[in-house]
């Protein structure tokens, strides 16, 4: 049988142990070996593979020893439990040993998991696993995980108290990571919470969030942004003494001031056109640059953009100007221009 969406989320969660078989298969070997892992060990339990209920099989070595996988499912371990047989890299080649295994299944033996890259709608992995009455096959797509899903991962890292702007956060950066490196920033968010019983907040979630920009970089465009002229100079210094070129600030404030200008220029509103921009923008960071983007409006933020392709264009010239005072005067006349 087939299973998908919230259906698929829950079997994951909360596998029938009296079910054959399931297939987990997909383009994205890490959603699918997260998927694996979540269900495994929902299965066998946190003890199973050192209580050796757990038999991994390689599919390479299935081909050679059809047998391996039938001795896997009838075995008896010495440890009383859920058993699993795990077959990994499976493919069409192997369908018909896994057919043989699962025609001759019978209740108390171990249930047979099996992972598989993409399969074609003509599949016969898939159709064996999809058209069999006692066993499962969900695909998993590229798609971000989806809010119950989002959920259950809070639940699970012990975080149960979430603001709506902060699970609004979440939404945002579970559409820009890879599902390992959210799981990744969950776990962490939950180490950061830990033994705080506040509600998490967009506070929370930015400072665990992966980095899109240096927080120095980050400094000087917020001054710039702001019309703080006096301490473009002094910010310059400090980044020019770390080895940051003029070609990385002009970059970096090139991407600050798209970002105020589709936030400016959106027909919802500044607020609605912030909530939009990719990669996200998160909380005391998202509010300054909301408040930015509201006070330049977005005329005088196209102008902005315009002195800067300018000096992006000089930067990469064959002009002996010095490099870093053509971008600390680009970022002053910026400043002034914010004040105006």
């Amino acid at each position: 049988m087939k299973l998908a969406g919230a259906a698929a989320s829950r079997y994951f969660a909360r596998p029938e142990p009296d079910r054959a078989g399931l297939l987990i298969h997909g383009a994205d070997p890490m959603r699918v070996a997260l998927k694996r892992q979540e269900v495994i060990a929902a299965l066998v339990g946190p003890e199973g593979e050192a209580e050796m209920r757990l038999t991994r099989i390689p599919a390479s070595d299935l081909r050679k020893d059809p047998a391996l996988v039938q001795d896997a499912l009838k075995a008896q371990g010495f440890f009383p439990g859920p058993r699993v047989a795990f077959v990994e890299e499976a493919g069409d080649g192997i369908a018909l040993i896994l057919k043989n295994a699962l025609a001759e299944w019978q209740t108390g033996d171990a249930t047979l998991i099996v992972t598989a890259g993409a399969l074609t709608k003509a599949s016969a992995l898939k159709k064996l696993f999809e058209d069999h009455a006692n066993a499962y096959a969900v695909a998993i797509y590229d798609d971000p995980p989806s809010r119950e899903e989002i959920e259950a991962l809070l639940a699970k890292a012990g975080l149960r108290d979430i603001g709506r702007e902060a699970m609004a956060d979440l939404l945002s950066l579970s559409r820009d990571l890879d599902p390992g490196d959210f799981r990744q920033t969950i776990e962490k968010i939950a180490l950061y919470k830990h033994g705080d019983p506040s509600e998490l907040s967009p506070a929370d979630v930015a400072a665990m969030a992966p980095a899109t920009i240096e927080a120095e970089v980050d400094d000087v465009l917020h001054a710039t942004a702001e019309g703080n002229a006096s301490a473009v100079g002094k910010l310059l210094r400090r980044l020019e003494g770390q080895g940051v070129g003029p070609v990385t600030l002009c970059i970096g404030a090139m991407r600050h001031f798209r970002t105020l200008h589709s936030a400016a220029s959106d027909p919802g509103g500044a607020g609605a056109g912030i909530a939009r921009v990719r990669p996200p923008v998160f909380g005391p960071r998202r509010d300054r640059m909301l408040k930015q983007a509201q006070g330049w409006g977005m005329h005088r933020l196209e102008q902005a953009l315009a002195i800067l392709v300018e000096t992006d264009l000089t930067l990469r010239s064959s002009s002996r100007a010095p490099q870093m005072a053509l971008m600390e005067r680009a970022l002053i006349r910026l400043a002034m221009l914010a004040r105006r």
